[in-house]
C-alpha cells in the first residue's frame, strides 16, 4: 500500500490507529560512555550544584521509575523540523507557502520566514510589517489569516499550514482568537544520567597581569601591577590574562538517548474546514499528516543528529509506525523523499476537492520602528553558532 493511501486510511472517520509514531534511540558519537552536553538553564548564582542547570526528571519507563535528563524539549524539536522544511523549500524539494522578511543591516541581511517566526502565523514580525505598502493586518493576506476560526482552518491551511501542525495562538491582538494545539510532539531525553565534572578557564601565552583603565576593548590603557587604578578592571575582562579554572557544567554519560515523536490523529480529526465536503476535509488532514511526517524525516531520518556543541548523537535504532490502541505499532518504511512525494500528491488531490494550499512566497517589509530595532540588535548580537 502506498504511503498516500496509508495516510488517507489513517485520517478517515473509521480510523483504527491513534497516532503516527517515531521511536528512536541514540548514543554519543564515539560510543556510550562519551560525554554529551544537554541544554542548560539558569539557576541562582549561589547555587553550587551545577547539575541543577540540567532538566532532570523521573519517568516511568518499562514499568520502572528511571531518572532522565532532557536533551531536547518539544519546542526545540519543532524548531528543528521547521528549519528542515525551510531548507527543503529553499532547495526546491517541497512546495510550501511562505511569508518572508528580508532586512539589510550593516552586518548582513536578516531573513525571517514562516519557519522562523516564534508565533508562526500570528507573530509580531508579521503584525509590524507591510505588504505592498499596506499594514499586514489590513492586507488581503493578513485579513484572510485573521478570518481563521475553530470551525474553519482553511485560511491557515492555505497560507500557513505549519501553524496547524506545530500549534499557534494569536495572543498579541485584541479579541478572542482560536487556539490551535500542536499536532506534532517530540522530545529527546537520556536515561540514567551520570553527571560529569570539568573546569573552564583560559591560559594566556604571556600570562599578562595588571589592570586596565576601561573595559572598552579598543580604547583602554594599561596599568601595571601596583599602579593607581582608575576603575580596577581586570585584563581578563577585555580578553587578556589568565582565568583560573572554574567549575562549569560537565555534561553527562547516559545509558541511551531516546527520541519519541508523534503526530496525533485525534488532533487532526478535530480540525474543521468550514463547508468543505467530508472527502475534501479528510484529504486536507492527510496532507497535513504527510507534511508533519516529511518534516520529521527531513530533520531526523539521518544516521546522526547534531543538537548543540558537545552533543553529536549517532542513531542506534529507529522505527516508524501507526500506533494501535494499546501501544503496538504497525511499522511502515518511510523516507523523507517518500513523505514529500505523498505530501505533494495529497496536496494536489485536496486542491481538486476545493481546499487549496498555496506554494508562493509573500514578501513583507518591516515598519521603520521594527527595522531600526533589528539593525541595532544585530549590531550588538554575539556571533551565531553555525
Amino acid at each position: 500500500m502506498s504511503l498516500t493511501q496509508i495516510l488517507l486510511d489513517a485520517t478517515n472517520e473509521d480510523r483504527t490507529h491513534t497516532a503516527l509514531v517515531v521511536q528512536a534511540t541514540y548514543q554519543p558519537v564515539g560510543g556510550l560512555g562519551n560525554i554529551a552536553m544537554p541544554p542548560t538553564f539558569p539557576i541562582e548564582e549561589r547555587e553550587r550544584d551545577l547539575t541543577r542547570k540540567y532538566l532532570v526528571a523521573d519517568r516511568l519507563l518499562d514499568g520502572a521509575v528511571v531518572k532522565t535528563v532532557t536533551f531536547d524539549q518539544e519546542q526545540s524539536q519543532a524548531n528543528r523540523t521547521e528549519k528542515a522544511l525551510k531548507q527543503a523549500r529553499d532547495e526546491g524539494r517541497i512546495e510550501l507557502p511562505m511569508l518572508e522578511m528580508r532586512t539589510p543591516t550593516a552586518h548582513g541581511e536578516v531573513r525571517i520566514t514562516s519557519f522562523d517566526a516564534p508565533h508562526r502565523y500570528a507573530d509580531a514580525y508579521w503584525r509590524d510589517s507591510t505588504i505592498d505598502g499596506v499594514r499586514f493586518d489590513q492586507s488581503e493576506i493578513g485579513r484572510r489569516l485573521r478570518s481563521v476560526t475553530a470551525l474553519d482552518a482553511r485560511p491557515l491551511y492555505e497560507r500557513e499550514p505549519t501553524s496547524l501542525i506545530y500549534g499557534a495562538w494569536d495572543s498579541h491582538r485584541k479579541g478572542r482568537w482560536p487556539k490551535f494545539a500542536r499536532l506534532y510532539t517530540a522530545v529527546m531525553y537520556g536515561t540514567n544520567p551520570v553527571f560529569g565534572a570539568r573546569r573552564g578557564g583560559r591560559l594566556d601565552p604571556v600570562n599578562l597581569t595588571g589592570s586596565v583603565s576601561s573595559k572598552d576593548p579598543v580604547a583602554w590603557e594599561y596599568a601595571a601591577e601596583g599602579a593607581k587604578k582608575t576603575t580596577g578592571s581586570r585584563l581578563s575582562e577585555i580578553g587578556h590574562g589568565n582565568i583560573a579554572p572554574n567549575p562549569v557544567p560537565g555534561g553527562v554519560t547516559v545509558a541511551e538517548v531516546r527520541r519519541m515523536a508523534s503526530i496525533s490523529l485525534a488532533g487532526l480529526e478535530r480540525l474543521r474546514f468550514g463547508d468543505a465536503s467530508p472527502q475534501a476535509a479528510q484529504t486536507a488532514r492527510a496532507t497535513l499528516a504527510a507534511l508533519a511526517l516529511a518534516a520529521d524525516r527531513l530533520a531526523f531520518a539521518r544516521p546522526s543528529v547534531w543538537l548543540r556543541s558537545g552533543c553529536d548523537l549517532a542513531k542506534m535504532s529507529e522505527q516508524v509506525g501507526l500506533e494501535r490502541p494499546g501501544g503496538a505499532l504497525n511499522l511502515i518504511e518511510v523516507s523523507a523523499s517518500a513523505a514529500i512525494d505523498a505530501f505533494h500528491e495529497l496536496k494536489e488531490e485536496a486542491a481538486k476537492l476545493g481546499i487549496e494550499m498555496a506554494s508562493d512566497v509573500v514578501l513583507v517589509e518591516p515598519i521603520p520602528s521594527l527595522r531600526k530595532a533589528i539593525e541595532v540588535t544585530v549590531a550588538q548580537a554575539p556571533t551565531e553558532e553555525g
